[in-house]
Parts: structure tokens; sequence; C-alpha cells
């Protein structure tokens, strides 16, 4: 059985992680520079002794070719007790003369040599030859001289590998000192890294006036907006949980006084009528706003992804429009208010339960705030971009400005007196707003006050639904 937790390994430490990274650069900065330092010493340096011999090479040949006898024993004169190697080949590869060998008759020909089969063919050659025994490389170089034979000096030099070898003491402990100067200057600067984001992080409420470095900018906001965010839904949760209460609370006070009478025997027999209503009026309201919160609460659950929300299908607006108009002229004639709808043809894609509650409570609206003799009419048709759109218009008392931000809050009333008195809970136009995020529509909402006001819904071509308030 795997132990929980075990697809989520333990975080680590970022300035342990930092120092490593650090400490490993440093290792492969200093291991790479000697070895590239080494191959260009090196290739200088074979570089300098090629210069060298042909220089030398040229200077014996001159000497050689203008005595008046050429003969090749004299070569030897030339470099006395010298670790080079001078040789004298003839045109067939026979060597004439060699200055490490007194007997050149037991010589290999050396027509086959690199270096002299350069010489013949185009008057000069060089070659390198390694010695993996001894460690050494071998430089030549040949000239051709104006009879045709071939003049030859040799150098010997430590092989890359063999000058590794004398200088290793000195390399491993330069290497350990850059490494322990690495690792120290690694420690001190992950931990200035590291300190100012440890104290960013320890004033989360200030934290994007902190920052820092550039890059963590977007962290920094990304916090700070998840921090408001969360602060906004917990101050909206407690509001909302106070609200709530104090919505049931009064039709629940009311219900418990005209029961209490009624109970106790102290209500007149021509009363209890009254009081009957008037508990079965504050019951429907406790309905209304429970069935509201209910509503809203699997609103948010489809936000949130929790609850899957309805199947979306082909919804034809006019027809919607007739049905709500047909549902609510009752409503509309008790409070003495003309009520129409008119409109094109159109369809968008949604959920028409949720689309028929949309209009049904902006309608409700513009008839609960308008004025005897008033009128609301409802519209609806296409709109740019292959949209549609669904529109609301009174000419009611209308919305104060600084009200109108504040209107698809849960809970706000601009008219509390008049809300509670024609039975509103408060929760109309937040559902209405719910409603369109989950549609992906927006609203515009224009008011002016004793004038009236208008609310449109604008869907997508489509019906793409945007789940983001």
């Amino acid at each position: 059985m795997r132990p929980e937790g075990a697809d989520n390994p333990a975080p680590q430490r970022m300035s342990r992680r930092l120092r490593r990274a650090l400490e490993l650069i440093s290792l492969f900065a200093v291991v790479f520079m000697a070895a590239a330092a080494a191959l260009l010493f090196q290739g200088a340096f074979g570089q300098q002794v090629d210069r060298d011999l042909e220089r030398m090479t040229r200077a014996i040949a001159v000497g050689y070719e203008s005595a008046a006898v050429q003969d090749p024993e004299s070569l030897a004169d030339y470099l006395p007790g010298s670790p080079l190697r001078l040789t004298l080949i003839d045109t067939d590869g026979t060597v004439l003369f060699d200055s490490d060998h007194r007997d050149e008759s037991d010589m290999d020909n050396h027509l086959t040599r690199p270096e002299i089969a350069q010489a013949l063919e185009s008057g000069q050659g060089h070659s390198v030859r390694e010695s993996p025994t001894l460690g050494q490389e071998t430089h030549y170089y040949a000239l051709r001289l104006e009879s045709g034979q071939v003049l030859r000096l040799a150098e010997d030099t430590n092989s890359l590998w063999s000058s590794y070898n004398q200088v290793l003491p000195l390399l491993v402990g330069g290497g350990l000192v850059a490494i322990l100067a690495s690792a120290v200057l690694a420690a001190v600067f992950t931990r200035r890294l590291v300190e100012p984001i440890t104290r960013m992080a320890e004033h989360l409420e200030t934290i994007e006036d902190n920052v820092p470095y550039e890059e963590l900018i977007p962290l920094a906001h990304t916090i700070q907006s998840d921090r408001s965010l969360r602060e906004n839904n917990e101050a909206m949760r407690r509001e909302f949980t106070a609200n709530v209460s104090h919505e049931l609370k009064t039709p629940l006070t009311s219900i418990s006084g005209f029961a209490e009478l009624l109970e106790t025997g102290m209500a007149k027999p021509e009363d209890v009528p009254v009081f009957g209503k008037r508990i079965h009026s504050e019951a429907g309201r406790m309905i209304r706003l429970v069935s509201d919160i209910l509503e809203l609460s699997q609103l948010d659950g489809m936000q949130a992804g929790a609850d899957q929300p309805p199947a979306f299908a082909p919804v034809e607006l006019s027809t919607l429009l007739r049905d709500v108009a047909s549902t609510m002229t009752m409503n509309a004639k008790k409070a003495y208010v003309t009520l129409r709808y008119e409109g094109d043809p159109v369809t968008v894609q949604g959920s028409r339960d949720m689309l028929t509650e949309l209009v049904t409570n902006l309608c409700d609206n513009a008839i609960r705030y308008n004025r005897p003799g008033g009128q609301v009419v409802l519209r609806c048709g296409p709109a740019g971009g292959g949209g549609a759109y669904v529109q609301v218009e009174d000419n009611g008392i209308g919305i104060p400005q600084d009200a109108q931000d504040r209107v698809f809050e849960r809970f706000f009333r601009v008219d509390k007196s008049r809300s509670k008195a024609t039975g509103g809970t408060g929760l109309g136009l937040a559902i209405v707003k719910h409603i369109a995020v989950l549609h992906g529509a927006r609203i515009e909402l224009h008011s002016t006050v004793g004038t009236g006001t208008t609310i449109r819904v604008n869907f997508p071509a489509g019906g793409t639904a945007d789940k983001t308030l």
C-alpha cells in the first residue's frame, strides 16, 4: 500500500539548491578553464616550436649550401651538444647524416615519412609524432635543398598529459582552493539572494511594495490579488451570513408573535383571520428567500465546477419573452403597470429554465420599482458579431448613479422599504448576474432617477460560457 503523500515529495530548500547549483557551476568552470588553458597553451607552445625549428633549419641550410664542399658530416658542427636532432636525407630516402646516429647505414628509408614527402613535393614539410610510452611529442620540420636533398630538424617536447602530470599537484591544490572559495561565495550569495524573498513573505499585506527582484513582480501581484480576493470573499461571506440571519429573523419574529397570540387566546376572534394572513404572508416570504438562497448556492457551485451545469440547447428568445410576459401580466396589473413584449426571432445556446428565471427576475424588478401608470417593455433580437440580446425597459423610479455598481450584489436594495413591502428578497439581480455569467453574457445597465431603467443582456455568438465573474 502506497503511503499517503507518496506522490508529493517534500519541498526542498531553495537556498540549498541554489548553493549546490553555484558550486557545480564553479566546479565546472574550474575544470573547463583548466582544460581549455592547457589545450591553448599546448597549441601555442607547439606552434612556437614549429616556428623555431623552421627558422633554425633555414639558417643551417644557408650555411651548409654556402660551404665550398657540402660534406654531410660537417652538419655535426652546427648543433654541438644540442638536444635537437638534425638529419640529412637523400632524394631516394637514404639517410646521409643523423646527429643521433653514428652509423646512418642501419637507419630505415625516410622517403615515406610525412614531413619528407611534403618537402620533396612542395619544398617544406611539418609533422608531429607522439610517443605514448615516453609521454613526449616530436616536432619535425623538413626543408628541401637546392640539390634535392632534404634537411630535417626535430625537437622532443613533453606531451599534453605529460605536462599535466608535472603540474598535477599544483592544479589539484589550485582547484581545491577555487572550489572552497566558490562554496563560501555561493553560501554568502545564496543567503543574500534568499533573505529579501523571506522578508517579502513575512509582509504579505504589503508584498507588492517590497518586491526585491523584478522577476518576482508577477508572483507578488498574484499573491496580493489572491489575498485580496480571499479577504473580499470572507467579507462577502460574513455579510451574506449576517444578511440571511437578519432576513430570516424578521419574518420568524413576526410569525412567532402572531402564533403566540393565537396560542394563548389573546387574539380576538375577528383578528384571527388577519393574524393567519400575516403568518401566511411571512411564511411565503421566508420560502421565497430560502428558494433564492438555494438557487444562488447552486449557481455558485456551477461556477466553481462543483456542480454540473444543465446541458445547453437552442433557446428561441422571442418565444421565451412571450411566455414570461404572459406569466407576469397579473403582477403588472396589480401594480397598475402596462407590460408588453416585442422583438425579432433569435436563438441562443443555453438553459431555457435559467434564461426564463433571468428574464422573470428582470421583469419583476421593473414592475416592482415602477409607479402606477408606468410601463415595462421586454425586447430581444440579434446583436453584433452573431450574438443576441435581451432587454428590459421601464419608466419607473430609476437607480441613483452611486448605487448602480452595487445593484447586482446580494441583498443590496436601492429602496429597502419598497422592496420589503412588495415582497422582494434582494437576491433577484444577483441571480440574474450568475445566470448571465454561466451563459457567457455581459450585462449593461442604464438608469436615470425619475426617468427609468434599461438592463440589456448581450449573449455571445454560439453561447460560449465564461464562468468568471
